[in-house]
């Protein structure tokens, strides 16, 4: 405990899920959180984490918003220490179905929300000599997946902007890593709320044989926001449970014993 004693720390997308996960992590390590949502329920969020939380209602696509939420943090304490870019939406759909209208929301909340976020701390961090920006970006930053042209399209963008953004401010003390989670049992990931015993199946072929937990995410956070990743910048951080290492053929060498293999999972020694 204490790895982040009082460290003015910024999180968007923080109402639910893993947003609000990292925020109560943050707060349970000492520092002080305003918790940021468009949804007005990040307030129930935050009163729940006690005096060390504050809740905004912010769209991350306003720049005139970010000016006014940086310089109230900035008036109110004289820095910021952590930005975590979490804000973000999910939208499955084909390339063949996906609208130049579709396309744009995405990169509005995704990319725009993440970009604004960077632009309106970094200046203060810099003349900090400090700070660390986290940018949620997802496994779907390092990989393809069908049916979501737009979204992936987006994180690929996070995590390309962590990199350019990490060798441009890393020279004045400010740290900028992504995190990639996959497959958290989150309500952007699971809006219908399935259980998680049911939600952990589709996972089967990856190395963790399950889904992921937004509390479990939230560690990769703590650590990126802590001085312990002093020499971290333009990092990638998979917390996935393996699902960017690669899948298991079932019935061959090295699969996991005693698993029904998934329907989409190729029999060996049939061409699929």
């Amino acid at each position: 405990m204490g790895r982040l004693t009082d460290k003015v720390a910024i999180v968007t997308g923080a109402a639910r899920g893993m947003g609000a996960a990292i925020a109560r992590r943050f707060i349970e390590e000492g520092a002080v959180v305003t918790l940021t949502d468009v949804i007005p329920e990040v307030a129930e969020t935050a009163a729940q984490l006690g005096e060390r939380a504050r809740a905004v209602v912010h769209d991350v696509a306003d720049e005139a918003g970010w000016t006014a939420l940086v310089d109230e943090l900035m008036a109110q304490h004289g820095r910021i220490d952590v930005l975590v870019n979490n804000a973000g939406i999910l939208m499955f759909r084909d390339l063949l179905s996906t609208t130049a209208t579709d396309l744009r929301r995405i990169l509005e909340v995704n990319v725009v929300g993440t970009f604004n976020g960077m632009r309106a701390v970094a200046p203060h961090m810099i003349r900090q000599g400090r700070g660390s920006i986290i940018n949620n970006s997802s496994a779907d930053g390092l990989q393809g997946a069908n049916a979501l042209t737009a979204y992936v399209g987006s994180k690929f963008a996070v995590r390309g902007m962590t990199k350019v953004a990490a060798l441009e401010l890393g020279p004045y003390g400010v740290r900028v890593n992504s995190v990639h989670p996959g497959g958290i049992d989150t309500p952007m990931a699971n809006p219908q709320g399935v259980p998680a015993a049911q939600f952990d199946v589709a996972f089967k072929p990856y190395a963790a044989q399950r889904a992921g937990r937004p509390a479990e995410a939230a560690e990769c956070f703590v650590f990126l926001a802590s001085d312990e990743s002093s020499y971290c910048m333009g990092s990638e951080l998979a917390v996935d449970g393996g699902l960017t290492a690669g899948h298991y053929y079932y019935g061959l060498p090295g699969s996991p014993p005693g698993v029904t293999p998934p329907r989409h999972s190729p029999t060996p020694g049939k061409k699929s």
